[in-house]
């Protein structure tokens, strides 16, 4: 588990364009790799209209009606890519681990997908459930950039710190919150942590848009665990433990040797009405393997 943070970091990422600031924002980013597994990023570059845009947009798709809505669904899709009803790529980083940026994204595939999340407003009087987000990493990604697409007042997001407590994660406008993906975990040897995190159901509806990077499907597991050894030896050596034995990963601990197949039966696991429509050859057998 990530350290003992009471808040997530900011990072600046302007201060790469002098020689004399970027040197502290690769150790403010390296800390924050290590440490927490959170950040937000701000100066990102990306344009403003396209975020407002964006926002915009958001309440008016959400409330198109159910006949707009079923031909986009989730259940209409092989690739698991649709609409579910309601239950960046940056070189700085490779560099703040002293690992070649090319070596990171050879590890990438070209399919990453990109999430529109509606959260309807919850009434704690009248829904004790309500809609959020149980405590989880992200599984199925490298990276995780994420838009808060509400005002500042609308809260929710929060991350595990190692003496278990829930941080809130607010939003900070004109920032992206970046996280951890459990395959990066995986290859640094859990020397950069995809940390715990989960989503509140609030009284105010919430909007967030999450952008996961992908990983390419054959991907081994040994290729994932030594390719980056070499480059973090420093970190290694300091730990106390193995801690890389210790990953909470389907990818790892189970049966199947490729990233993409582990994804595919973790897939058809959460989503088995889309798997027996589209993946009936293989249904069974990743349904009823419990490895």
């Amino acid at each position: 588990m990530s350290s003992n943070f009471q808040s997530i970091p900011i990072i600046d990422l302007s201060l790469a364009n002098s020689p004399a600031t970027r040197s502290g924002l690769l150790q403010q980013l390296h800390q924050a790799l290590i440490e927490v597994g959170f950040l937000y990023v701000s100066n990102h570059e990306v344009p403003q209209n396209v975020v407002s845009d964006l926002k915009e947009v958001l309440p008016r798709l959400f409330n198109l009606d159910l006949e707009h809505k079923e031909k986009v669904a989730l259940y209409n899709s092989p690739p698991f890519l649709g609409l579910q009803p309601n239950r960046l790529r940056n070189n700085r980083r490779t560099e703040a681990l002293g690992i070649p940026p090319d070596l990171l994204f050879s590890l990438l595939s070209d399919q990453h997908r990109l999430k529109l999340v509606h959260y309807p407003p919850s009434d704690p009087s009248t829904d004790s459930i309500g809609q959020g987000v149980g405590p989880h990493k992200d599984s199925s990604g490298w990276w995780t950039f994420l838009l808060q697409a509400s005002p500042p007042n609308v809260q929710g997001l929060q991350a595990l710190n190692k003496n278990g407590d829930w941080i809130d994660i607010p939003v900070i406008q004109d920032t992206f919150v970046v996280n951890i993906g459990q395959a990066f975990e995986v290859v640094t040897h859990g020397v950069c942590k995809a940390t715990t995190h989960r989503v509140l159901s609030e009284p105010l509806e919430r909007f967030s848009v999450p952008f996961f990077q992908g990983v390419r499907g054959n991907l081994t597991k040994s290729e994932a665990l030594d390719m980056l050894k070499g480059y973090l030896s420093a970190e290694l050596s300091s730990a106390e433990t193995d801690i890389g034995a210790n990953i909470d990963s389907a990818f790892l601990r189970g049966k199947y040797d490729t990233w993409g197949e582990s994804q595919l039966r973790t897939k058809i696991r959460s989503h088995r009405n889309v798997g027996q429509r589209f993946y009936g050859d293989v249904f069974e057998k990743y349904t009823e393997d419990d490895s």
